[in-house]
């Protein structure tokens, strides 16, 4: 059987997790009282885990606060404040200041311990000492280890609006993929045809290999449509996700897609999202050659080790049979538990 194959041509682990600095200065020279940082430093970060953005102090003023913001260029309303300290108390806002604490591994250090880490943690911070005229600030850009992934509606190509392509990648256990996840991913093998929203509303697609049906002959690269209008522009849409707690395992057998929710559920499990699937194929190395039904009513199989009888292709990816009849009993089941 010829299935139409969808694969991930090669698809990225953002191990670096790095830590980018900017300095911010109310006037020119050196910092006078945060430490002058290097220009880069590592911060390795997986969904799950813990991470802790480095802030040193030189030297304290007489009078001062530490304040911890996420940067959120389109946010509309107040910043969004993680953390306000002093020398003697510090005080924690909002969602992420629940999982926030300062280390305070000395008398000098404002780092932040970050816990149980979330893929829309992923973005920029900023540590700024306040001190009247003499502000000073390093900003900290966070990158969550993890996978991108295409993504299309079941009704076919270029169905969704940018709200609807957020609504899909959460639902597979994602997140609207940002442009640097996309370029990383762009620069490690990802080559792909179609165009897909991003986080930030714009729309691109990842070219390696130019051919016609694909931009002509452009030369490869991340080509763009720009901002496009989110609420009528429809497009396909690039998700992004990381590790996940739990397992994924395939159960053999000939279902529809009925059947494999109920041969999930008798071993304790449920049907896996499309996300669960590329976690567990990019993570833990999952191969198996057999295609099975997933939640969102896919057929896929993942392939670490490309041979010629597992679809033919010699790059590792996950393949997609698309959306087939959901009657139809052709199947297995990957599950997740």
């Amino acid at each position: 059987m010829n299935p139409a194959v969808i694969f991930l041509l090669s698809t990225t682990c953002f191990s670096c997790s790095s830590a980018l600095y900017v300095h911010n200065r109310a006037g020119s020279g050196r910092l006078k009282y945060l430490l002058e940082p290097p220009v880069y430093a590592e911060v390795s970060g997986r969904r799950g885990d813990n991470v802790t953005l480095p802030c040193i102090l030189r030297s304290k003023p007489s009078h001062y606060k530490v304040k911890w913001t996420k940067l959120e260029p389109e946010r509309v309303g107040p910043e969004n404040v993680i953390m306000m300290s002093n020398s003697h108390a510090s005080k924690a806002y909002g969602e992420l200041g629940r999982r926030a604490a300062l280390r305070k591994a000395h008398a000098m250090d404002a780092s932040l311990w970050l816990g149980r880490l979330r893929l829309d943690d992923a973005g920029t911070y900023r540590c700024q000492l306040v001190n009247g005229i003499e502000d000073e600030s390093v900003d900290i850009t966070l990158s969550i280890e993890g996978v991108v992934f295409p993504y299309q509606s079941k009704a076919g190509r270029y169905k969704f609006t940018f709200h609807e392509a957020e609504a899909a990648c959460s639902a597979q256990d994602g997140t609207l993929a940002s442009y640097s996840q996309l370029f990383r991913a762009w620069t490690e093998g990802l080559d792909w045809c179609n165009a897909g929203w991003l986080l930030d509303g714009t729309v691109h697609y990842p070219i390696l290999q130019p051919r016609p049906v694909c931009g002509g002959d452009l030369l490869p690269g991340i080509r763009s449509y720009g901002p496009k209008d989110k609420d009528r522009d429809r497009f396909d849409a690039f998700c992004f996700t990381s590790q996940t707690s739990g397992s994924v395992f395939y159960v053999s057998g000939a279902f529809s897609l009925e059947q494999a929710v109920q041969a999930c559920r008798h071993r304790g499990a449920e049907l896996a999202l499309v996300g669960q699937l590329y976690a567990a194929w990019y993570f833990q190395k999952y191969d198996q050659c057999d295609g099975g039904w997933l939640r969102d009513g896919s057929v896929r199989f993942p392939i670490s080790s490309p041979r010629e009888r597992c679809g033919g292709i010699p790059e590792a990816g996950v393949r997609s049979f698309g959306f087939p009849d959901r009657t139809q009993h052709l199947y297995g089941a990957y599950c997740y538990r």
